[in-house]
């Protein structure tokens, strides 16, 4: 497997999540598994309704978060109703995953190459050349890294990279029987996202918005996107995620200017006092 540039890439490719389609079966977490051969997890009771799981990590790729929350009538805004819902208690589901963001910071801080970008776009690690430093975790502003526990490596989703090779959607698109996870050309995803937000919206569900749709953001756009129901943080989403090394170039060029002026000032404060 070779590095390849987000210029150099073929047609990029992504996942489109739209969580209001979400019913939480958890059917993108096991097929993730099965296909990518992750350990299993998620057999603790966490009192996160639901969620078993809990966050992403080194052992789970694909985590379905159950945000279940007492409201007000007028502020359950979901596609569907259900007996809860009309009791005042929001359910909101979201699948979520490793966002392959086209800033990403745990490529660039990797000191052994074991993070790479693909040509289709995607950011993988790959096992066999990771030493387990965690510098990656720390770079992620989404927490979507994590140390495997059997052998200490760090991991995540690759989006199926050998299912890509062989032409076929990842399994976790494939599997999910809504169509909640999405699976395609990033510019087809995204025009069908912002009319899927318009139907919506003229269906009432007014506060239906998209989330990492664009590359105005701290991560220079994502291979990830979501339709989500609410604020970002509902989700424990950050609002404004930045890659921390999104800024390093100007930094180091700030860096080298005053190193340059430094240089200059002691060159002439020495010929000054020759003189």
């Amino acid at each position: 497997m070779t590095t390849t540039s987000v210029e150099d890439q073929r047609e990029r490719v992504g996942f489109f999540t739209d969580t209001s389609l979400c019913i939480g079966c958890k059917a993108c977490e096991v097929a993730c598994k099965e296909w990518n051969d992750v350990p299993a997890d998620g057999l603790n009771f966490l009192a996160m309704s639901y969620d078993n799981t809990g966050a992403l990590g080194g052992d789970t790729w694909r985590h379905v978060a159950f945000i279940e929350e007492k409201v007000s009538p007028d502020r359950v805004s979901s596609p569907a109703s259900s007996p809860a819902s009309d009791a005042g208690v929001r359910w909101l589901m979201s699948s979520d995953v490793c966002k392959h963001c086209t800033s990403a910071g745990c490529l660039d801080v990797c000191p052994t190459g074991a993070i790479l970008r693909t040509e289709f776009g995607t950011v993988v690690v790959q096992e066999d050349v990771c030493n387990g430093c965690g510098y990656c975790v720390v770079a992620c502003p989404f927490g979507v890294i994590g140390q495997r526990q059997h052998d200490g490596g760090m991991a995540k989703c690759t989006l199926c990279y050998d299912r890509l090779r062989g032409d076929l959607a990842p399994a976790c698109a494939k599997a999910c029987p809504t169509e909640s996870i999405q699976f395609g050309p990033l510019d087809a995803l995204r025009a069908h996202a912002h009319e899927r937000v318009a139907q919506l919206h003229a269906d009432g569900v007014a506060d239906a918005r998209l989330y990492l749709d664009d590359e105005q953001n701290g991560i220079g756009g994502a291979g990830a996107f979501f339709l989500l129901l609410d604020e970002p943080e509902v989700y424990r989403l950050p609002p404004d995620p930045v890659s921390p090394t999104r800024d390093l170039g100007s930094c180091w060029r700030a860096a080298a200017v005053g190193a340059a002026a430094l240089i200059a000032t002691t060159v002439a404060a020495f010929v000054g006092i020759r003189r």
